[in-house]
């Protein structure tokens, strides 16, 4: 077998492939766009390097055929990285089911994360956000991939069990039909706050994002500072992501409610753009996107995705959600415009947000696992801590 780092374009198209090949044989399987994996390991791109490093390896067997790859990241900002060892990551790990060869790959990575000096790591994840690329699937392939969620084949598990990873945390998806009936919780509480006077709950307009950014900002920075588990944001970076999905988004999907005009909770969903790109095979060129707008144009998109949602802690508990919810169910239940629902992934960490894909009578649809390896195999291992609510 033999390892090399991706330090050209021939290396960079070979480390694009490997995934495609080891997921070849299931018919549920999206690629993602290599435009997008490529800008997750330029520096031009991904702000992340402005913290860490990230480098890639692909490996071929002695007749020059792929079998796998694996990247590796240091991140100063990841906020697993540990006080008391430096915990560096691994992604877009694939391979055959070898686990001689599965072990190549990780002891290349662990060898360059303990120069770096790193003590642990986590994987596979992403080097940046967790919405893309986090987490080993386990549970969950006979159905398509929503966007930005990993997919691999079911073998994987043994490969990073026999090294000796460790589950540091399970990742739950839920689902539900859009038709669903809501549970009679939703039509109590969304008649109790109509009735007083204040409180609104309505979606976005494409032609405000600029507002609509700014009460993003509002909430998540109010909902989401409260237990560190992710940084403030910026009007800037908000404005910067609404255009970047402007083509994709539906305003009628994206809702916010408000107190006396004051934001105080939202409810972000968006089109599982996968559904267009299975039929591009990683590319986006000039005819993959005028295709997009063709498809988009013409409702072919029947399944939503959860992108963020949060609560002004002071009306958490009030049952706002559930008032902001239900005005959303009003508006797109019952018209064909999208007929499933999949939630972004929860940390089993994080039981307020599991809590409410239950409460909205979703069922658990996939399960990912985001694993830990210790370097020193005598150190005690612990799994991610649950949520501190402040």
């Amino acid at each position: 077998m033999q390892i090399s780092e991706v330090n050209n374009k021939q290396l960079e198209k070979d480390f694009l492939e490997v995934n495609a090949l080891m997921n070849r044989h299931n018919p549920c399987y999206i690629r993602s766009l290599d435009n997008e994996v490529k800008a997750v390991f330029d520096p031009a791109k991904n702000k992340s390097f402005k913290y860490g490093e990230a480098i890639r390896w692909v490996l071929k067997d002695d007749n020059g055929r792929l079998i796998g790859r694996i990247a590796a990241f240091t991140n100063s900002k990841y906020i697993n990285n540990g006080t008391d060892f430096p915990t560096g990551g691994i992604g877009f790990f694939d391979c055959t089911d070898n686990q001689e060869a599965a072990n190549l790959l990780f002891d290349t990575a662990k060898a360059w994360l303990q120069a770096k000096g790193m003590e642990a790591m986590d994987g596979p994840i992403n080097f940046g956000d967790r919405d893309k690329w986090w987490g080993l699937m386990v549970e969950g392939f006979d159905s398509e991939p929503m966007y930005g969620m990993s997919f691999n084949p079911s073998y994987y598990e043994a490969l990073f069990n026999n090294y000796g990873f460790k589950n540091y945390y399970n990742q739950y998806y839920y689902h539900m039909n859009v038709d669903d009936p809501l549970p009679a919780r939703f039509p109590e509480r969304h008649a109790k706050f109509k009735a007083k006077p204040g409180y609104e709950a309505r979606h976005a307009k494409l032609s405000e994002l600029d507002k609509y950014a700014e009460d993003f900002v509002t909430v998540y920075n109010a909902a989401w500072a409260q237990h560190g588990e992710a940084k403030e944001v910026t009007k800037e970076q908000i404005v910067k992501l609404f255009n970047s999905m402007k083509p994709i988004m539906d305003e009628r999907t994206v809702w916010f409610a408000y107190y006396k005009e004051e934001p105080i909770a939202m409810f972000i969903n968006i089109p599982d753009v996968n559904q267009y790109f299975k039929h591009f095979n990683g590319k986006m060129g000039l005819l993959q996107k005028l295709r997009l707008l063709w498809l988009k144009k013409t409702g072919y998109c029947k399944r939503l995705t959860g992108l963020v949602f949060g609560v002004v802690p002071k009306y958490q508990a009030l049952g706002i959600d559930s008032f902001m919810i239900y005005e959303s169910a009003l508006l797109l239940q019952n018209k064909g415009w999208y007929t499933e629902y999949e939630m972004g992934w929860a940390g089993e960490w994080n039981p307020k947000m599991l809590n409410i894909y239950k409460s909205l009578g979703g069922t658990q649809s996939r399960r990912m696992i985001t694993f830990r390896y210790l370097f020193n195999r005598d150190a005690a291992f612990e799994r991610h801590p649950e949520m501190e609510y402040k």
